[in-house]
């Protein structure tokens, strides 16, 4: 039984570890660009007018808009969806916000009836644009962490798509004088 000399033993192991190094690199490359082709506007940026702020979207492979935001500071990815009539938040995000559960009411959704519990957001901001004292409602059994940005919130903006993007524009008159 021969045992091999200790130089060819560490390079196995050094061999063996850059395989590993490599492989973790290429799973977090890969976890990244998948995130990119689902969210690519997750740090959205913001352009300033002399009266107004617009936020651009790019709409993700599957045709969605979504983008990175907060709700009272908290980071949270909005989908954006003017077919709900509120912004409506999971449940385990709401419970991570800490936001009031409100009265009970029952809403309609793609899977059917459910009761979800009406609450008010101080402060949601999606890039500079900034909305406060917004209607919402913590609905059960979403499936996501994404966050339904509805027209409770989209109805005091100005909104345009054109060509895979979004246009959101917010007149400066209409955002809160402390930021």
């Amino acid at each position: 039984m021969s045992e091999q000399p200790a130089g060819k033993r560490a390079g196995r192991v050094m061999q063996v570890l850059a395989w590993g190094a490599a492989l973790l690199l290429a799973t977090k490359f890969f976890g990244d660009w998948e995130d990119a082709q689902r969210n690519p506007n997750r740090v959205p940026e913001s352009l300033h007018g002399s009266d107004y702020v617009e936020v651009h979207l790019a709409s993700s492979r599957q045709g969605h808009y979504m983008a990175g935001g907060s709700i009272n500071g908290e980071e949270v990815t909005f989908l954006l969806d003017t077919g709900a009539s509120q912004v409506a938040i999971p449940a385990e995000v709401a419970q991570r916000l800490g936001l009031v559960a409100g009265a009970a009411i029952t809403i309609s959704t793609a899977n059917g009836r459910a009761t979800a519990h009406r609450t008010r957001l101080a402060r949601l901001q999606l890039g500079d644009i900034v909305l406060t004292d917004v209607d919402a409602l913590i609905a059960p059994g979403m499936g996501r962490d994404d966050v339904l940005l509805g027209m409770s919130a989209l109805k005091q903006l100005e909104f345009t798509q054109r060509g895979g993007t979004l246009m959101l524009r917010q007149p400066t008159s209409q955002q809160p004088t402390s930021q």
